[in-house]
């Protein structure tokens, strides 16, 4: 065997063995995660291991730190945390309708992928309805490090207790209305750690309306919607009216419609609320050729879709604590017309998420 066969060979073996070592820490760390909870849902034993990852990876260099300790009681944490917060909303299998007086208009937000825009339409929205004079509360599902409403207020408003010492909620404003975001003291947030509505629920009757920005990853989230974020797309009284937003491309069609076939056993079973309006970002109408790649479902939204063209301004420095543009609120004047929340004249501050009963 020639030298260089030779050591092709051992770096082989070096990689196999690495390889190894790192399947068996992750399944360590899966194992300190479902230690308190042993069916606790895939996406969040993922997590789970990746908040050890990067725990131990942010301990490196340090003098008496074992990094190995580190991921495994961060592992842990999470999952634990993961675990006590979904304990307290709806149970997975859980079906049937949800109570949703006192949000007002339940407005949840999807996007069809991620970067589709759904924390613009969000925002948008929630403006068309303070301009109108309606008591808004946005809520921010999204992780803070990758939320697209990380700097929609001016300044961050108190902190109130969420249903885990970890996971707790933030109310600030932005003009009248209230932003609500999750905030924790672990490294990530996983799916199953996003808070039951109740814990966002305001004082009563302190909001006409309540739009949510369900997050980026609209794939995850319609897998297993009665968890989570997806929690916001539960039928009930008064039923919610959610949103899927995609861009004018074909691409985009094609992700919007995977998501509605994604939903669909949902759907079906009269758990969920399916998508019966369909935002268009960045454009005033369908660009030739683009509405021919809608599938069956999506093409039962193409005619009623509303269109939100494209803005410079927003586009370069995204969602600020600035009003959004008159011409795109006024896009929202249709859905403002369904949701019964015309102009107006008597306007009130809404108030600040409360504590929810345990």
């Amino acid at each position: 065997m020639s030298p260089s066969a030779v050591h092709k060979s051992h770096a082989s073996v070096e990689v196999a063995d690495a390889a190894a070592d790192l399947d068996q820490r992750d399944r360590r760390l899966a194992g300190a995660a479902t230690a308190l909870r042993g069916n606790l849902p895939s996406p969040d034993v993922v997590g789970a291991v990746e908040a050890g990852r990067l725990a131990a990876a942010a301990s490196t260099g340090s003098a008496g730190v074992d990094g190995d300790d580190v991921a495994h009681r961060t592992a842990a944490a999470t999952g634990q945390a993961a675990a006590a917060v979904q304990h307290q909303g709806f149970a997975p299998a859980a079906l049937g309708a949800a109570d949703w007086a006192g949000f007002g208009a339940v407005v949840p937000v999807l996007a069809a992928s991620p970067g589709a825009g759904a924390s613009v339409v969000s925002t948008v929205l929630a403006d068309a309805l303070q301009v109108a004079g309606h008591r808004v509360l946005m809520v921010d599902t999204a992780d803070p490090a990758r939320s697209g409403l990380a700097t929609a207020s001016r300044s961050d408003g108190p902190v109130f207790d969420g249903p885990h010492p970890a996971v707790r909620i933030r109310a600030s404003w932005r003009a009248q209305a209230v932003v609500a975001r999750i905030e924790t003291t672990l490294p990530v947030i996983t799916p199953g750690m996003v808070p039951s509505p109740r814990f966002f629920k305001p004082a009563a009757h302190s909001v006409q309306a309540t739009v949510i920005d369900i997050g980026h990853d609209p794939w995850r989230v319609a897998a297993h919607p009665l968890a989570g974020a997806g929690a916001w797309l539960r039928t009930g009284t008064p039923a919610p009216v959610p949103l899927l937003v995609c861009r004018p491309t074909r691409p985009s069609l094609l992700h919007a419609e995977q998501v509605l076939a994604r939903l669909a056993a949902w759907d079906q079973t009269g758990t969920t609320t399916r998508p019966a309006q369909l935002v268009v970002l960045g454009a005033k109408k369908w660009p030739v050729g683009v509405p021919g790649a809608a599938g069956r479902r999506t093409a039962a939204l193409l005619e009623s879709a509303l269109f939100l063209p494209h803005d410079n301004e927003l586009a370069r420095s995204g969602i600020t604590a600035e009003i959004t543009p008159a011409r795109l609120r006024g896009a929202m004047n249709p859905l403002l017309q369904h949701l019964s929340l015309q102009p107006n004249t008597r306007s009130a501050v809404p108030a600040a998420p409360r504590k929810a009963a345990r």
